[in-house]
């Protein structure tokens, strides 16, 4: 069983340290971009996303905690829109270690019962092409594909 806690301050360098590496590796990846502009656009990004931290209004960060062994397992952001009654994900992570047992499937139910405890109805997300574990948990989980980002790097003739 996952519950959630709320990620502290003192939590969220080392959040950011997985989460800015792992973001510019898919950016560069999915964009064609050079590592270093990947990594710049990535920094950019949750600057501009999270200007204050965890204290961000109008999004969540959550440590994933096994119940079980109490150990920390993972991390959420997600974004409530309480009028739209959905919530958006904006990265889901289980730690390497933690993998390939089950835990984000029971990461993504238990996310799903305290949003329906909560009025909310419905979970968005956005998943990279190729990245197909993620891909596998959710739809393993009962996602299903809404449309298709596409992209294309503009080149001077």
């Amino acid at each position: 069983m996952i519950s959630f806690r709320p990620m502290l301050e003192s939590e969220y360098a080392g959040y950011l340290a997985y989460f800015i590496p792992d973001y510019a590796t898919e950016i560069a990846a999915n964009y064609g971009l050079p590592d270093a502009d990947a990594l710049a656009q990535a920094n950019g990004e949750i600057a501009e996303d999270l200007p204050q931290g965890v204290g961000t209004p109008g999004n969540v960060l959550l440590c994933l905690i096994d119940s079980e062994s109490a150990e920390h397992v993972g991390y959420l952001w997600y974004r409530p829109d309480a009028k739209g009654r959905s919530a958006f994900i904006s990265d889901f992570h289980i730690l390497p270690t933690h993998q390939g047992k089950g835990l984000g499937k029971l990461a993504i139910e238990a996310l799903e019962a305290e949003l329906l405890a909560n009025g909310f109805d419905q979970i968005k997300l956005r998943v990279a092409e190729d990245n197909s574990r993620a891909r596998h948990v959710y739809e393993a989980t009962g996602f299903r594909v809404t449309g298709t980002n596409m992209s294309k790097t503009l080149k001077p003739r």
